[in-house]
């Protein structure tokens, strides 16, 4: 699989949630201080993400 979410503990303990592409990290999300927490992130980032739409500024 090319893509992937990963769920890793940084240096102040806190789960953060990655999402990878060819081993490549694209983009991360805040700290969560439960592994719960980065879970609900993966998934509201599935279930509202496809439909985001793409603005420049």
């Amino acid at each position: 699989m090319a893509h992937k979410f990963t769920i890793k503990q940084n240096k102040a303990g806190e789960y953060v949630a990655y999402f990878k592409y060819n081993a490549e990290t694209i983009f991360w999300t805040e700290g969560y201080s439960s592994k719960a927490g980065a879970v609900n992130a993966i998934e509201s980032i599935k279930k509202n993400g496809p439909g985001a739409p793409t603005e420049e500024e």
